[in-house]
């Protein structure tokens, strides 16, 4: 997923030509790690012998225990805090003595310091940031080299939400030329975009590490989707200033544009020649399209106007913490376009750079946001990014940017969430403008909002504060935004963040003004609750990927095919909490059912064990559907018809005692690669094979041949059962195991059992 080379080296370095290009090499193996802190771990000569073996990325807080009492608090879901060390020994041959070596990681939670050879690199705060070191001044080329790392989490309480600790992202080695394309110094933007033609523009940052050469000049092929070339630049010659930043101006005939259908994704591969000599190279995604906001709009992607319907998330991965394989996401991005979602916000900090990938590829847009703090504390957080910002913003912003600016899906930057600094005007807007000129620095192509807290409060509507905003951005309180958008409609206005009620999608379905919305949350994520619970629970789906009375609604709200769905209070006469199922808790107290029906079809009609109880009409305002009626165990139906012919139906059948388990899989090839999983969804049903909702058995895991778990979960917010062991209890019937591969071939034998229940079992192959 990473394009910034064409070629990639997985293990060691091969030994090149005098002026090979760039090559990057997988970092993430064979690092030692210690759960505590060490004197003297950045030493050369330290003895390591003791450490656990692992590979990165690791999270070693998810691993636990849950307690009450860890400092982390509800913030971090009462997970684990403090120290861990990370050390590795390589070698670089001595063939590489004339290049620059520098190593990259994606992200250290939090507080790190990178040591080489017992040399300090240097530190980085935010856990969230990629940043990169040189090495090479102090490496022992030929020889063995130790680098080291320290994390350390043990300030708390540091964040509202989990955060993880530990090397927690990937790693990788990069070796380059003395004079090489700078460290994400290649930037693509589509400033004219159509049908018909594109014209895309590059900027190429260069730098000479050494005495700057005569005779350098640079030239970018474009390559489409297929890898075949479609254009190339002229070429450029540089001077000999030892940072320079060249142009490229390329038009590109009927490009195939980039849409939330049409992800069509081309590639700029920037050369770096010596006279006739390829010194560098660097390929770079990009996708060609036109995004806008407009203050009576809304939001254009391509000349077509869209609303965002988005959602927010957090960082973690439930049962594997923060340290998220890639498909992890990919079986969560699909679940939320099941549901109508076609939009992220990254609440609140920079996600993993495969994330953004990710985003491009399944037709995301997003969000892209830097902090929730300024210099103000939350409660919850008071010792985290406050305490640095002012020391730490412009460049973890600058950083930020840089990064991730050529990523087509993100189509606006926020700089803040909630933010409880003071924010009047002028004197409060200068830090607000501050932020949004760093991103226009390096680049001006897209917007900056916040997330405003309360703005009627806070007087942001009216001292000026909002004015000068590029689009304004408010969390809930969606009538407040309503209000002022038509007091102001000059005003480009978007919800960073709202609830799930009827309200607040009205507010985006009725004013076309208003760019879109942003669900709090997407998917249940670790943390920010109240012992007993460890797991906000505000989610579309539950940590385990399991739909919940919400994500139903939506997809109902904002899918354009036919929806139905029945949704049952839990307990007799409308008492309880809304479940998709006909199956009660107590039979014996259960006589009398409320219902509620979501659709967007234009009537519904409901049977119950073959006998119909009448049609109704959808509600204009999209309200669901009410409905009471005596229970019977058996079927019951409903049908949406459009037109009068049906349209879609969905059945639910009283299920009876649990018997068996069944597993499911998200997919039946898997590979031995780190990001790849495969998500086994364990299920009890009855002897007919029915789903028992209500089950709680627990389940025993065991694999054979060549696989390990990586996670167990359920998606109940109030376990506190390990993620790392071998069981787990079923949560509404269900529960959730994560499987990789640990070989290139052969097969993983997967088996569920229960005491009482017939066990099952499932073969996964690895190629």
């Amino acid at each position: 997923m990473r394009k910034s080379c064409l070629l990639l080296v997985l293990i060691g370095f091969l030994t090149l030509p005098s002026f090979a290009q760039r090559t990057i090499t997988d970092f993430d193996l064979d690092w030692k790690f210690i759960q505590s802190d060490i004197t003297g771990a950045e030493a050369t000569v330290f003895n390591d012998a003791a450490w656990r073996s692992l590979r990165v990325p690791h999270d070693w807080m998810i691993e636990g225990p849950y307690d009450r009492n860890n400092p982390t608090n509800r913030g971090g879901g009462y997970l684990p805090s403090g120290i861990g060390w990370y050390r590795k020994t390589f070698t670089i041959p001595a063939s590489e003595s004339n290049k620059k070596i520098s190593i990259e990681f994606d992200g250290v939670m939090a507080n790190s310091e990178v040591w080489i050879n017992g040399k300090s690199l240097g530190k980085r705060p935010y856990g969230y940031i990629s940043f990169a070191f040189d090495l090479t001044p102090y490496l022992n080329f030929g020889k063995p080299n130790t680098i080291a790392v320290r994390a350390d989490n043990l300030v708390q309480p540091a964040s509202r939400y989990y955060t993880g600790a530990g090397i927690y992202r990937h790693t990788r080695l990069v070796s380059t030329n003395p004079s090489h394309f700078d460290h994400w110094g290649v930037f693509v933007t589509t400033p004219e975009a159509s049908a018909q033609q594109a014209l895309v523009k590059l900027s190429l940052k260069i730098i000479q590490e050494t005495k700057p050469q005569s005779g350098l000049w640079a030239q970018t092929v474009l390559l489409d989707a297929n890898q075949q070339q479609v254009a190339i630049s002229e070429k450029t010659n540089l001077s000999t200033l030892s940072i320079q930043t060249v142009f490229h101006q390329i038009k590109l005939n009927q490009p195939k544009l980039w849409s939330l259908e049409n992800t069509h994704l081309y590639t700029a591969v920037t050369k770096l020649y010596l006279k006739n000599q390829l010194i560098d190279q660097q390929s770079t995604a990009f996708g060609v399209r036109d995004a806008k906001f407009e203050a009576a709009t809304g939001f254009w992607l391509n000349g077509k106007n869209i609303k965002l319907k988005g959602v927010c998330l957090h960082h973690d991965g439930g049962a594997v913490g923060a340290a998220v394989p890639l498909g992890v996401w990919e079986e969560r991005f699909k679940l939320l376009k099941q549901a109508g979602v076609n939009a992220i916000r990254t609440s609140h900090n920079p996600v993993a750079p495969e994330f953004l990938d990710l985003c491009d590829k399944m037709g995301f847009l997003v969000m892209d946001e830097t902090f929730d703090t300024w210099t103000a504390p939350k409660h919850n957080g008071e010792k985290g990014y406050n305490l640095i910002f002012r020391e730490w913003w412009e460049r973890d912003t600058r950083d930020m940017v840089l990064r991730d600016r050529n990523h087509p899906s993100i189509v606006i930057y926020s700089v803040g969430n909630e933010i409880h600094d003071d924010l009047s005007y002028p004197k409060g807007y200068e830090l607000y403008k501050a932020q949004q000129d760093k991103i226009h620095e390096f680049d001006s192509t897209r917007p900056v909002t916040m997330a405003l807290f309360r703005p009627a409060n806070s007087k942001v509507y009216f001292s000026g504060y909002a004015e000068h905003m590029e689009v304004v951005g408010q969390n809930y309180r969606e009538k407040e935004l309503i209000v002022a958008h038509e007091n102001n409609p000059h005003w480009k206005v978007i919800g960073t963040e709202n609830t799930h009620v009827l309200d607040q999608w009205l507010a985006l379905r009725d004013k076309p003004y208003m760019a879109g919305q942003f669900l709090w949350t997407g998917i249940d994520y670790l943390g920010e609750e109240d012992w007993p619970a460890v797991t906000n629970s505000q989610g579309l789906f539950d940590r385990a990927g399991n739909w919940k009375q919400q994500s139903l609604q939506r997809q109902s709200w904002w899918l354009d095919q036919p929806v139905v769905h029945l949704m049952r209070k839990s307990d007799n006469a409308g008492a309880g909490v809304w479940v998709n199922n006909w199956t009660p808790t107590d039979f014996d107290t259960y006589d009398n059912a409320k219902l509620n029906i979501y659709t967007n079809c234009e009537e519904v009609e409901l049977f119950l064990n073959g006998k119909s109880q009448g049609k109704k009409i959808k509600n204009a305002n999209d309200a669901p559907i009410d409905w009471e009626l005596a229970f019977e165990k058996g079927t019951i139906e409903v049908v949406g018809f459009n037109k009068g012919k049906e349209a879609v139906r969905e059945t639910l059948k009283t299920a009876g005692k649990p018997a068996q388990l069944k597993i499911q899989l998200s997919k039946s090839n898997l590979k031995n690669h780190w990001d790849d999983v495969v998500m086994a969804q364990v299920q009890v049903l009855d002897e007919a094979g029915l789903p028992c909702p209500n089950a709680d058995n627990l389940i025993q895991f065991e694999l054979t041949g060549n696989g390990q778990i990586a996670g167990v979960d359920n998606g109940d917010i109030n376990s506190h059962e390990s993620y790392q062991g071998k069981q787990r209890t079923a949560y509404k019937g269900k529960t959730l195991v994560i499987l990789k591969a640990t070989a290139s071939k052969g097969s993983i034998g997967f088996t569920a059992s229960s005491n009482g229940l017939m066990a099952a079992s499932a073969v996964i192959t690895i190629n």
